[in-house]
């Protein structure tokens, strides 16, 4: 039985990653951070086969007594501090656990792997925000990196840190560039997630507004549940590498509110749609959208859930959920 070690396990992706490799016949072990995590009893309901153990990625002798217990032939490390304006406020914090934790994992990975670093696959979750002020349209593996916030930044290090441990000890480390993914359990401070949320309100009549920021930045979003895997065809290449996953298509905010008004019934959502200087960011990442080609071809991969199925999917589960505080 092929074993697996999910760090960010909490997380929307460490979720569907944790029930595909389950589905799949893999012993599935989770990392979750410190003792009485609020998430822990979700995360047990939704994946109850799932061992989970506590650490830290800014733990290097947690994360050696985690792989000793888990005992992986494949790693994937999802864990960070992920909320993009976040990362402002606690640059710091965010440097420590979503750039050096990937550095405490490779490491720990490493020496657990003994004489053959190879014996156990790597996979390091990289991300779009890493491109920033973009240098090509589409972005693609050789794009220049150019990240514009800590989070960024933090993840820039991370993934050529990946890079640098499969080319001096060789690692069997790949990491997947992944482009915007959200599904119903993407987190309530995400900007998808907080429209479905406030739609699904609006539309049963328990809140007014919603208060956004720019509605002209674009982003190439996909389904999280299609996303995972991508990350597992990684490990199973015969070499690693790094890979761009996205859909290859780019959507405004403006157009994610048209989609995401249009499930509940509303065609103009300009009454209902407020701007705040509060949600602007500092440096703001104008047009994302990715060049999937090389996950295509090498991984025989492709996204199945198209932008405005992924929008209603996400509005229905919140007018569901949100239909339990009416009256």
């Amino acid at each position: 039985m092929p074993k697996a070690l999910i760090t960010g396990i909490s997380g929307q992706d460490g979720l569907y990653l944790a029930e595909l490799l389950l589905e799949k016949g893999y012993d599935v072990t989770g990392l979750i951070r410190g003792q009485f995590n609020p998430k822990e009893p979700m995360v047990r309901a939704t994946v109850p086969d799932v061992e989970l153990l506590t650490g830290d990625l800014t733990d290097p002798l947690a994360l050696a007594r985690v792989l000793d217990r888990a005992e992986p032939t494949e790693v994937y490390n999802l864990g960070a501090i992920s909320f993009v304006a976040y990362s402002w406020q606690n640059a710091a914090l965010t440097s420590d656990v979503t750039g050096k934790g990937v550095l405490n994992m490779l490491e720990a990975t490493r020496m657990y792997a003994g004489s053959d670093p190879s014996a156990v696959r790597f996979y390091q979750a990289s991300s779009s925000e890493m491109f920033g002020r973009v240098q090509e349209v589409p972005q693609r593996e050789s794009t220049l990196l150019w990240p514009r916030s800590p989070y960024g930044v933090a993840k820039v290090f991370g993934h050529y840190m990946t890079i640098n441990y499969r080319e001096s000890y060789g690692m069997h480390a790949s990491s997947g560039i992944l482009f915007n993914h959200e599904s119903p359990r993407r987190g309530p401070e995400f900007v998808t997630r907080k429209v479905s949320i406030a739609v699904a309100r609006i539309a049963l009549g328990l809140q007014d507004t919603i208060v956004m920021g720019n509605l002209d930045a674009k982003r190439d979003w996909g389904f999280a549940g299609d996303y995972v895997e991508a990350m597992w065809r990684m490990l199973q290449q015969g070499e690693a590498d790094d890979y761009v996953v996205a859909t290859g298509e780019t959507h405004s905010i403006r157009e994610l509110l048209d989609v995401a008004f249009a499930a509940v019934g509303i065609d103009d959502w300009t009454p209902y749609v407020e701007q705040s200087p509060e949600f602007i960011r500092p440096a703001e990442v104008d047009l994302l959208i990715g060049d999937p080609a090389k996950a295509r071809e090498r991984l025989g991969w492709a996204p199945k859930v198209g932008f405005e199925e992924l929008v209603r999917m996400m509005v229905e589960h919140d007018l569901r959920e949100q239909s339990q505080h009416v009256g």
